[in-house]
């Protein structure tokens, strides 16, 4: 079946294109990008509404399943289904599944379980940097790699930086991306919010910025001794976005991303103790936010990753301070990231595709996707003016620990093609 887009918006990044045109699609394959398709072939469906949005599919550079483990919060394939659902056509999963994904049995028993699955996306996996995502002892990195790992993140911040250290020259040879999340866990304490006037008020333990920093920096410093290349997750703090800054500036080999909800949200969100709003890291201060927003628009920061973090309703319905941090968003964050930041005039479309589609898939070491004639059909039909509430029998997803939840958003994905 072959489809025609009529003047449907074009967003591609990689041409740094931003038009209307008629789009083919057939076979899986882009046929032609013209300013209008006069003629048709038989059997083509057209699709003829105006303000439709066509654009390369989204790229997630972090994300958590359920299964094997814990499938009462997520299977792979209602996350597969969330994926779609959110434009999702590439999703790299972290290795903390129980078991954990830390030797090549993994890899294959996570490519086994996905052979069960519906249409799925391309989905990668982070290879556990230490056995069973402890911390402790580095795994067997290069059967890893030979199994097929996208790279290499345990998904939780490191503590001992002899290791640290001993993983960065391991991993040097390989060439695979190798990602941490920078935490002090000594400093951070139990904190569950970003220390400050407003946590005080909220009388919720604070974790300071600099639980984030003083392991960044320490991170900063093996980076330019060994030389090895090395992604930093979820950045939090507008500290940690000055010193990447320099970092970036003096030759570092380094990438960054922040998630959707720092960018969105702040510790003034917290008020109404949500149990949904316990992350890790904890929301930063409003100055944290708006240096976060600021990093990516000047490429301090690479990326936006979802770190979808499903978890059970009996899990998240405790106290704040008791609640496991996580929560949902692959269906999510488009929509609520293009009315914050596109609707309001403060970033173009694709600037917000750029940091959530070419650039997560740059920092895994991918080719992007792109919108041009002869490429494989890897796209995303979004509507941004449909109107929808978030209930839970309209997520895919079997969790529904998000802050959002029984609210009304604008702006929904129609139709993810995976490429594949």
């Amino acid at each position: 079946m072959a489809e025609l887009f009529r003047q449907v918006r074009l967003l591609d990044p990689v041409s740094d294109s931003d038009r209307v045109a008629d789009v083919l699609v057939a076979d899986g394959v882009i046929q032609q990008v013209e300013a209008q398709i006069a003629d048709l072939l038989e059997d083509v469906e057209i699709c003829d509404r105006p303000n439709l949005i066509l654009a390369p599919g989204l790229v997630d550079l972090y994300s958590h399943s359920g299964e094997p483990g814990y499938e009462s919060r997520e299977t792979l394939d209602s996350l597969m289904q969330s994926a779609l659902a959110g434009g999702f056509t590439r999703l790299a999963l972290l290795p903390d599944t129980d078991p954990a994904i830390d030797n090549p049995a993994g890899v294959e028993r996570m490519r086994s379980l996905l052979r069960l699955a519906g249409p799925i996306p391309q989905v990668d996996f982070w290879g556990a940097l230490t056995t069973q995502v402890k911390g402790e002892q580095m795994t067997e990195l290069a059967e890893l790699a030979a199994a097929g790992a996208i790279g290499f993140a345990d998904g939780r911040p490191l503590q001992n930086w002899a290791l640290v250290r001993r993983l960065l020259e391991y991993c040097q040879p390989l060439g695979k991306p190798i990602a941490f999340s920078c935490c002090d866990r000594q400093l951070a304490g139990n904190g569950v919010v970003r220390e400050g006037l407003e946590s005080m008020q909220l009388g919720l333990p604070g974790s300071p910025a600099i639980a984030e920093t003083i392991a960044l920096a320490a991170l900063l410093e093996c980076v330019e001794t060994i030389g090895t290349p090395v992604h930093i997750m979820r950045v939090s703090t507008a500290r940690s976005v000055e010193l990447i800054r320099a970092a970036k500036s003096r030759g570092l080999p380094i990438t960054a991303s922040t998630t959707w909800m720092h960018l969105l949200l702040n510790t003034s969100d917290v008020q109404s103790y949500d149990p949904s709003l316990r992350l890790e890291p904890p929301l930063g201060n409003s100055p944290d936010q708006a240096a976060l927003v600021q990093g990516l628009e000047e490429g301090v920061l690479d990326a936006i990753a979802i770190d979808h973090t499903p978890y059970t309703y009996e899990e998240k319905t405790v106290s704040f301070a008791e609640a496991p941090p996580g929560a949902i968003g692959l269906e999510l964050a488009l929509p609520l990231l293009w009315q914050k930041f596109v609707e309001t005039g403060n970033w173009e479309g694709r600037s917000l595709w750029r940091y959530l589609s070419t650039n997560p898939a740059l920092c895994l070491g991918q080719t992007p996707a792109q919108l041009q004639p002869g490429q494989v059909a890897e796209l995303t039909l979004f509507d941004p003016h449909h109107r929808w509430q978030i209930t839970p029998q309209a997520l895919k997803s079997l969790s529904t620990n998000t802050p959002w939840l029984g609210r009304e958003v604008t702006g929904r994905i129609l139709r993810t093609y995976p490429g594949r």
